[in-house]
């Protein structure tokens, strides 16, 4: 029977992690982006490069989502070769469906046998090689180059059923627009899970190929 010590270390993590996400005594870091074009239904940019920690998690996509970021939360709490603190930042973003010996994603979907990807993006102030190291050897950092996102911002709950709509509403938007995906769908949150559903901020983002020149 687990020991009410290794119960509580992942509950207070989680929780530590969660009211720094949403702390108002602190502006919380987000990753750079310009803008290039914006459609009806949503918005092309590019993103800066930056670093990420992530971790591969097998289950369903409520199950690695819990695992994944308890993962990583004990990552930046301490959980490193320096016993460092890393600064939390938004959005916690996830995307799955492949299998985890893949290494390019195919759509997003609640598949047991498959392996879903969780990301935190590390604070500019950090490099590679000034990044502590995980203790835990299921979190790995890496270097993300710079990237074009097309995204779609909503308000709302966590559902299967609303993050799908999303996702399908992305992807039209995408082959209206002629651009070529090169990622499944990525799932961007930005609030702690208590936050009413109404309030939430949400994105789904998928990397696309660098779009033509518009003529003037």
């Amino acid at each position: 029977m687990p020991s009410l010590r290794s119960i509580a270390a992942p509950l207070i993590v989680l929780v530590g992690a969660w009211l720094l996400l949403r702390s108002p005594a602190m502006a919380l870091e987000t990753p750079d982006y310009e803008v290039e074009r914006r459609f009806e239904d949503a918005e092309l940019r590019k993103y800066a490069p930056v670093i990420v920690a992530e971790t591969e998690v097998r289950g369903t996509r409520e199950q690695a989502a819990s695992e994944g970021f308890r993962r990583l939360a004990g990552y930046i709490f301490g959980g490193n070769q320096r016993q460092a603190r890393v600064a939390m930042t938004a959005p916690v973003t996830m995307e799955g469906g492949q299998r985890i010996s893949m290494t390019a994603p195919v759509a997003l979907a609640p598949d047991v046998a498959g392996g879903w990807r969780v990301q935190f993006t590390m604070p500019r102030a950090w490099t590679l090689e000034t990044l502590p190291v995980p203790d835990d050897a299921r979190v790995t950092l890496r270097a993300v180059p710079a990237r074009w996102m097309l995204v779609r911002r909503y308000r709302g709950g966590w559902s299967e059923a609303r993050r799908a709509e999303e996702e399908a509403r992305l992807e039209n938007a995408r082959a209206r627009e002629g651009l070529t995906a090169l990622s499944a769908p990525v799932w961007a949150r930005f609030d702690p899970p208590w936050k009413p559903g109404f309030l939430k901020h949400n994105e789904v983002w998928i990397e696309v190929a660098a779009p033509p020149v518009q003529q003037p």
